[in-house]
């Protein structure tokens, strides 16, 4: 819990803008273990863990962004760009 810095694993639509080595703030004492391949950035608590998580439209972070500072307000700017994006329109099967 506190402040610790994240590091990304892969490029990510949420994460876009944000550096590697960004200081976020975790509240939780617990971690999420998820499928591999979808982490997009880790940070270390005396183990590895996800600290953000990204598949296609679905999105998590184990840090707070409302609590981060300038880098957790271009992870919210981030996904309100994505919610307000135009979706493509799907075609009938």
């Amino acid at each position: 819990m506190g402040w610790n810095t994240i590091t990304t694993v892969r490029a990510s639509a949420l994460l876009e803008g944000v550096s590697s080595g960004a200081y976020m703030y975790f509240v939780h004492s617990y971690a999420a273990v998820p499928e591999p391949g979808d982490t997009v950035a880790m940070t270390t608590y005396g183990e590895d863990l996800a600290a953000a998580v990204e598949r296609g439209t679905v999105m998590g972070t184990q840090f707070h962004p409302e609590k981060s500072g300038a880098a957790g307000l271009r992870v919210y700017a981030n996904f309100v760009s994505m919610c307000a994006a135009p979706v493509p329109a799907q075609r009938a099967g």
